[in-house]
């Protein structure tokens, strides 16, 4: 079993940055991608980005493209979410996951960070 922790969330004002990390208690030669998803109050939870771990491609929701970007660290087997330019609409509680190579849904989530913009 695979454990992501999240850590980097907090509140920011419109316009401003944050990134989040995501750590994952398996190396990330394990997994097939991990990405980032999020959910507001009353919305259903919404992919915001994925990175391919071996490609290293990436690829991103139509409301964040151009604003965030997604990266790893195999080193530290981590993920990063760097989210510039934030907006109000982008106020969610954001989740790390991970999937396993032979799989075609999420294996793995994380307990999930809050991001608030005003």
């Amino acid at each position: 079993h695979v454990q992501l922790v999240e850590s980097g969330g907090g509140a920011v004002q419109a316009g401003g940055s944050l990134r989040l990390s995501c750590a994952a208690s398996a190396p990330t030669y394990s997994i097939n991608c991990m990405g980032w998803f999020r959910q507001a109050p009353g919305r259903s939870r919404e992919e915001v980005a994925v990175v391919y771990i071996n490609t290293r491609s990436a690829k991103y929701g139509d409301s964040v493209k151009g604003r965030f970007t997604i990266t790893q660290d195999n080193g530290k087997n981590t993920v990063y979410l760097r989210m510039n330019s934030l907006k109000p609409e982008d106020t969610a509680m954001y989740y790390c996951a991970a999937r396993r190579p032979t799989s075609v849904s999420v294996d793995y989530w994380g307990q999930g960070t809050q991001v608030t913009v005003s």
